[in-house]
C-alpha cells in the first residue's frame, strides 16, 4: 500500500507556513511585482522571466523536491484570516551529520512589511527546526545597512558573529553580508548591536 507523506505545515496566531502551491502563482506574482522597488535593493538581481509562471512552476517543483530531500524548508507566509501571501521564508542549505544546521532566508512584500509578521514567521521557523528537525544552529545573513533585517534577526534569538565579505550579489553587485546565528543551546547571552 502506497502512503502519501505530509507535508510540513507550521501555523501561528496569524500565519501558516507551507509550501507553495500551483495556485499561489497569481497573488504570488503581484506581491512581488508590487514590491519590487522595495526588495530589489536587498535581493539579488531578478532574471529576465522572474515573474513567468513557468519560472513559478520551478520554484514549487524545487520546494517540492527540496523539502522532501530534507535540504530546504521552503516555506509562503500566509495569513490565515485572508489567505493572502505575504512573503517566504526558506530554511536552506541543511546539512546533516556532525553540523546540524540551516540557513535561513526570507522576504515580505511591502505592505506587510513592519507588521510583525516576519518576527512571528521566524520564531515559528526556529521552533521547527530546533523541535521535530532536531537541528543545533540556524545561520542567517543581511546587508549591513538593513536595520529592520537586522533587528527582526536580533528580536528572534539570533546574534551576530561577524561580516562575511563580498557574500552574496545583490543587485548586480557582490555585497558584504553582516552573519548571525541561532543555536539551540545558545549560552552566548545578549548582544545589542544595533
Amino acid at each position: 500500500m502506497f502512503l502519501r507523506r505530509r507535508k510540513p505545515l507550521v501555523e501561528t496566531e496569524r500565519l501558516t507556513l507551507r509550501l507553495p502551491i500551483h495556485a499561489d502563482y497569481r497573488p504570488w506574482a503581484a506581491l512581488r511585482a508590487e514590491s519590487r522597488e522595495f526588495l530589489a535593493q536587498w535581493e539579488p538581481a531578478w532574471s529576465a522571466d522572474h515573474l513567468s509562471r513557468k519560472a513559478f512552476a520551478n520554484r514549487v517543483y524545487w520546494a517540492a523536491r527540496a523539502e522532501a530531500a530534507g535540504t530546504a524548508l521552503p516555506f509562503f507566509l500566509i495569513e490565515t484570516a485572508t489567505g493572502e501571501v505575504l512573503g517566504a521564508i526558506t530554511l536552506d542549505n541543511i546539512r546533516r551529520g556532525p553540523a546540524q544546521a540551516g540557513t535561513l532566508g526570507y522576504w515580505v512584500g511591502a505592505r506587510f512589511a513592519r507588521q510583525g509578521y516576519m518576527r512571528e514567521a521566524i520564531a515559528a521557523v526556529v521552533d521547527y527546526a530546533f523541535g521535530p528537525m532536531d537541528l543545533s544552529r540556524i545561520d542567517a545573513a543581511c546587508l549591513p545597512e538593513n536595520v529592520a533585517s537586522r533587528g527582526v534577526l536580533e528580536k528572534s534569538g539570533f546574534k551576530y558573529e561577524g561580516v562575511a565579505q563580498s557574500y552574496l550579489q545583490i543587485n548586480g553587485r557582490w555585497r558584504n553580508h553582516v552573519l548571525y546565528a541561532n543555536l539551540r543551546a545558545d549560552r552566548r547571552g545578549r548582544t545589542d548591536i544595533g
